[in-house]
């Protein structure tokens, strides 16, 4: 699916404003930057220490396997960095304040001792850049997902380690040679990063807890345990919890009522979710959104869920009602689920007798909507970028490229030495010929040929620069996914695999060039010395590629029917999306789904209107330049609002929402103080909390496959929601309608 992000962060941030010649010459010239980041550096300050070894290989293992952990259950939880960046500050305390002091070795060249002194700012930094290796999820082992779970093929473990590890690798490689342009110039501000600032500064301030206050290590632990103990209901006891749907209870027959109100398979009308995983499973974190970007995502989910789904189903565009109204499988012209292995052959390709014996593959109404809405949330990125930030764009992309002077934050970093470029374009070299010879010595397993893998290369590295820039400047990514699954499927259509490698190859890899770079503007706004900061890296990178890999490969390998309808808890929400995308761009291919032989033709026409949308606000403001409103309207995050939708449901929606209107408008409104202090520490209390209960619940309970089987643990408690509307189909437990 396509996704514009919005990026996590201050989204209060729109775009940087340069402060005036006559300022200080000793600041940043972005106002933001200068308000945010300290101007000085202590050089002094260790930084490889025993303690960021301990505690940053701690964070990357144990966020690399919450991550893997939770990624394949219904509502997957990402457990962000900010997590460990607050949880380690007690660690990090109590080992400097208990660790011997002994100087090993003293006198010698290679003396060492494991505690030199308290736990310092430069430390935590490192400990979250190798926290951020671990966090989110590696797009690779969706492939090994699919080909194990979904197609039932055989991929072996270094083979799937090799694509991991060559897929997070070549990011680093595209993110070292862009460097000089996105890093170093004072003009790419990277504005997310200003928040991890902010929580730096005040984690490491000296705090007095005033008569009758929490400290805010004293909050943490306090909203940790509250979150720990409530999870055990939604997770374990009540797990109707995840999805209240009331609606469905007072229409316990009705078909259209279950369809408008089930938060799991409907509309989510009234649906609400009492579940942190749930809330924060797909959007992160709303406690982290500003109220501006969560009213765009609002706004974008009323129109695309209660305008034009309803719409499109109820005046049965595309036989929408031979479908369930809410659903991401794939369907015969009768409704029934397509039965994808028919059509694989013995090489695992594409059969074209079988397929045409079976017939056209047909979406849910709601999932070809959500592709029409991918194709117009692409070109509405660009029209926007080019309007609204067009000038600044060109103006301080020039002013990067030849820039004479440097801020005082690059003059800061002049004094370390620097990372020759040379190790990044070996690194690129050397994992370049290594995905070659992995794609054409495994091409049973892989598909993809030699060519594909620099035709993918060309497009991450034609990308990488621009979507950097626009990153770096305006906090948003525009989503190509959807460019590298159609190229690839039209020029190498009836390969799966070899369509999900192009993709991981092509977009994904760019896509951790730019965490790569945001990860080197922190250290550059925290003086971290460069070749600390690309050790780090490279060993995080490491350790969290095999901790990935190896958890998913347990999972799959321990839990029977997993990412089967069948398992209540282990469904697979984000792989089924994309195997089905495997299966639409690469086993069939766009020419038969969206193409001039498929059904969906007509939904490329949301390419142009999501060209004309940004221009439409564009011509307002200008219209109306009073109003200043028009111009926080934002196409793109709007447009883009359900782009993670499905595998995200209507509650998941629905629950983030009205926890971002009441963190992002009503506290950060009326309890400012409150907010500043508490709002990031909640946040990061909460995923933790939620993470190691429901660690605890698995290792306790799930493996002993012990459950409770009352009413409180049916998911959603509408059991018609899927059921079909068209005249005289019978689906199994679903009415007849005549």
């Amino acid at each position: 699916m396509a996704t514009s992000s919005s990026s996590h962060g201050d989204n209060n941030i729109t775009f940087p404003l340069l402060s005036k010649k006559n300022e200080t010459e000793e600041n940043s010239p972005i106002k933001q930057v200068a308000l945010t980041v300290p101007t000085t550096d202590d050089s002094s300050l260790p930084v490889l220490t025993f303690r960021m070894w301990v505690l940053g290989t701690l964070s990357c293992v144990l966020l690399s396997f919450l991550n893997q952990f939770f990624w394949y259950r219904t509502e997957p939880l990402t457990i962000t960095a900010i997590s460990a960046q607050i949880a380690v500050v007690p660690l990090g305390q109590l080992m400097a304040s208990k660790i011997t002091k002994r100087v090993f070795f003293k006198g010698k060249s290679w003396e060492f001792t494991l505690n030199p002194g308290p736990f310092n700012v430069k430390e935590h930094v490192l400990i979250t850049i190798f926290a951020n290796s671990g966090a989110g999820t590696v797009y690779a082992i969706h492939i090994v997902t699919a080909v194990k779970v979904f197609y039932h093929k055989h991929i072996s473990f270094p083979v799937s380690l090799l694509v991991v590890i060559t897929t997070q690798v070549l990011g680093f490689g595209w993110a070292g040679i862009f460097r000089r342009y996105l890093v170093e110039p004072a003009a790419m501000w990277w504005p997310a990063n200003l928040v991890q600032v902010s929580l730096f500064r005040a984690l490491h301030e000296k705090e007095a807890r005033t008569k009758g206050a929490l400290t805010r290590s004293q909050f943490f632990i306090i909203a940790f345990l509250c979150s720990f103990a409530y999870y055990v209901f939604p997770g374990y006891l009540f797990q109707m919890l995840t999805s209240l749907s009331w609606v469905c209870w007072v229409f316990p027959h009705n078909v259209l009522a279950q369809q408008l109100g089930s938060g799991l398979n409907g509309l989510g009308i009234g649906a609400i979710g009492l579940d942190w995983s749930a809330i924060s499973a797909y959007l992160g974190s709303p406690l982290a959104s500003p109220w501006f970007a969560t009213a765009n995502v609002a706004a974008g989910f009323v129109f695309v869920m209660y305008i034009l789904t309803p719409l499109c189903y109820w005046f049965n565009v595309y036989s929408a009602k031979t479908f369930p109204i809410f659903s991401n499988k794939l369907f015969t012209s009768q409704g029934y689920i397509y039965n994808i292995t028919d059509i694989i052959d013995s090489n695992f390709h594409m059969d074209l007798a079988a397929y045409e014996k079976q017939g056209r593959l047909h979406l849910s109404t709601f999932f070809a909507m959500t592709y029409g809405v991918g194709f117009a949330a692409l070109t509405a990125t660009i029209m926007h970028v080019a309007l609204f930030h067009g000038r600044e764009i060109w103006e301080q992309s020039k002013s990067s490229f030849n820039e004479k002077s440097m801020d005082i934050h690059t003059k800061l970093m002049r004094k370390y030495r620097q990372v020759p470029e040379w190790w990044f374009v070996c690194i690129l070299i050397g994992t370049i010929a290594t995905t070659i010879f992995a794609c054409e010595y495994y091409n049973e397993q892989l598909q993809l040929p030699w060519w594909g893998v620099l035709l993918a290369c060309a497009i991450a590295i034609f990308f990488t620069l621009p979507i950097g820039i626009i990153t770096a400047i305006t906090n948003q990514s525009p989503g190509l996914n959807i460019i590298t699954e159609y190229i690839i499927g039209y020029i190498y259509p009836g390969y799966p695999v070899a369509n999900m490698c192009f993709k991981v190859y092509g977009y994904i890899s760019m896509t951790q060039a730019i965490t790569f770079l945001q990860d080197f503007k922190l250290g550059h706004y925290m003086k971290i010395p460069p070749r600390t900061m690309f050790m780090a890296q490279v060993v995080g990178t490491l350790i969290a590629g095999l901790v990935y890999l190896s958890t998913a490969w347990w999972l799959m390998e321990s839990i029977p029917d997993i990412c089967k309808d069948t398992s209540s808890v282990w469904t697979c929400p984000s792989d089924t999306v994309f195997y089905d995308a495997s299966v639409i761009w690469g086993l069939i291919g766009p020419r038969r789904i969206f193409g001039n032989l498929g059904t969906y033709e007509n939904v490329n026409w949301f390419f142009l209107g999501g060209a004309i949308a940004p221009l439409l606000v564009w011509l307002a403001a200008r219209a109306f330049p009073q109003q200043e409103w028009i111009k926080l309207i934002n196409m793109p995050v709007l447009i883009g609002a359900t782009g993670m939708m499905p595998p995200a449901t209507a509650v998941n929606y629905t629950s983030w929402i009205i926890v971002g209107f009441l963190s992002g408008f009503v506290v950060y409104r009326y309890k400012p103080d409150w907010w500043q202090r508490h709002n990031y520490v909640l946040s990061g209390a909460l995923d933790a909390g939620l993470a190691f209960m429901g660690v605890v619940l698995y290792l306790c309970l799930g493996l002993e496959d012990v459950s409770i089987n009352w009413w409180g643990n049916d998911l959603d408690g509408c059991p018609l929601a899927h059921c079909p509307t068209a005249k005289g189909f019978e689906v199994q437990g679903c009415p007849v309608f005549h």
